[in-house]
């Protein structure tokens, strides 16, 4: 029978006895800078219980030898620390949910921690070596993004497209629904988004659910991805309509996310579009191509936060 130790064992290679004082004794560094860089992994303190391991001890030791380089200060670490603990917790939740889901639910708790030990042993080196290539390879396209980004050199600020895609009615579908067909729409919905948004060089910002945050390298790209992500959510039997709001302007780049005007008046014109359309602004509808987009003025509304405005209906032009 598999213990709970022997899991962790299996995943961190060591078991907790060490105490927070000796964890941060042995990475150099002091009792507060350990404390601060653990939260920030998203991990809670232990009130001088033996409950870090020597994994532990190592993986602090190796942000203080980041600080010891003298290229970034303390505070820049513990961002790009609480960055890597925010990926990685929800990296862990999804694969633990999609294994999980895979086990028999009258499956005993020491069943499950065989089968999943069983599958760390298989998978874990080659998943772990398929972490640090993705890794680069999403390092390589961040910063051909940031460069691309007119003003971004300026503390992250930048004038980008960004767009929402909402789906329509999503909270009264999801009162008939099950949780099981729930979790279901949700992964349907954000993996085909995903796909969308991908194969047209843009990035997914994030998901909440019923909706999807995606930037794109231009206004043009960005009206083909609310586009194809209309005609694919849309025209898919399975998900209720979707609507997007699209806005190319002020944005704030920070630890992956985005914020700023554009981010908020895209947000906002998705409640002003109609189910399966795009709905942009006239800053945006004035740096699209003519001759491939049709865009049509609708009449003044008040939209939360930006006073009376003209939506613009953007499709693209007959071929």
């Amino acid at each position: 029978m598999t213990a709970p130790e022997d899991l962790e064992r299996a995943i961190l290679g060591a078991v907790p006895e060490l105490t927070g004082e000796e964890v941060a004794a042995t990475a150099g560094l002091t009792v507060d800078q350990a404390q601060r860089l653990w939260r920030a992994l998203g991990f809670p303190g232990a009130d001088g219980a033996s409950a870090f391991s020597t994994a532990d001890a190592e993986a602090l030791s190796r942000v203080a030898a980041i600080e010891r380089l003298g290229h970034l200060d303390f505070d820049t670490i513990v961002r790009m620390t609480r960055a890597v603990g925010q990926t990685m917790d929800r990296l862990a939740e999804w694969e633990v949910a999609t294994l999980a889901s895979l086990l028999d639910k009258t499956t005993s708790d020491s069943s499950k921690r065989e089968e999943a030990l069983r599958l760390v042993e298989g998978i874990g080196p080659e998943f772990e070596a398929l972490l640090t290539y993705v890794w680069r390879r999403h390092l390589v396209a961040a910063v051909a993004r940031v460069e691309s980004l007119e003003g971004a050199a300026d503390e992250q600020l930048a004038e980008a497209t960004v767009g929402f895609a909402d789906l329509v009615s999503f909270s009264e579908l999801t009162n008939r629904l099950d949780d099981d067909e729930i979790g279901d729409l949700v992964e349907v919905f954000e993996s085909r988004s995903h796909d969308v948004v991908s194969r047209r060089a843009g990035r997914v910002v994030k998901t909440l659910g019923d909706s999807v945050l995606f930037m794109a390298p231009t206004p043009e790209e960005g009206v083909e991805i609310a586009w194809d992500i209309v005609q694919v959510i849309g025209g898919d039997k399975r998900l209720p309509d979707v609507r997007v709001g699209l806005v190319t302007g002020s944005v704030v780049l920070r630890m992956g996310d985005v914020y700023g005007p554009a981010v908020n008046l895209a947000a906002r014109l998705v409640g002003v579009a109609r189910r399966n359309r795009v709905i942009t602004d006239a800053h945006t509808a004035e740096r699209l191509p003519a001759h491939r987009y049709e865009t049509r003025v609708l009449p003044a509304r008040p939209v939360r936060g930006f006073g009376d405005l003209e939506p613009v209906a953007v499709r693209r032009s007959p071929r």
